[in-house]
């Protein structure tokens, strides 16, 4: 079991507004609780990613909304809207949230659930050579 909390992570969330450091924090329970052995990590110099035999996702907090990066290859099924933007990339897709906007920890959780089993067997790139 990993659930280890990187501090640096910590470091990037404490630089942010209240509602923001609530909701990465909040986004980063979920995360975690996906799967007990997520992992955290810094890349691209100061942005916060989550990985598990490959990347998961990413937070990245803008001016008025948290970004919750997926990395999924647009394979992962979507049936309860999460997605945001990104619909037709080719690596990941987004999911924004604004203050007060509500989080389905359950749609959430499933969907990252799906992305980590993908990872596993082998990664989306892999999942998609395969058909």
């Amino acid at each position: 079991m990993s659930d280890v909390r990187d501090p640096r992570v910590d470091h990037y969330i404490a630089g942010l507004p209240p509602w923001q450091q609530d909701l990465c924090e909040r986004l980063r329970e979920i995360v975690h609780a996906a799967d007990p052995e997520m992992e955290e990590t810094i890349k691209r110099t100061v942005q916060p990613y989550f990985v598990l035999q490959g990347n998961v996702c990413a937070l990245l907090a803008a001016k008025d909304h948290v970004n919750l990066f997926v990395y999924d290859g647009g394979i992962v099924p979507d049936p309860d809207g999460l997605i945001t933007s990104g619909h037709g990339n080719a690596t990941g897709r987004c999911i924004a949230f604004r203050e007060d906007d509500p989080v389905d920890e359950v749609a959430l959780t499933g969907f990252l659930r799906r992305l980590i089993a993908d990872n596993r067997a082998g990664g989306w790139r892999t999942i998609k050579k395969r058909g």
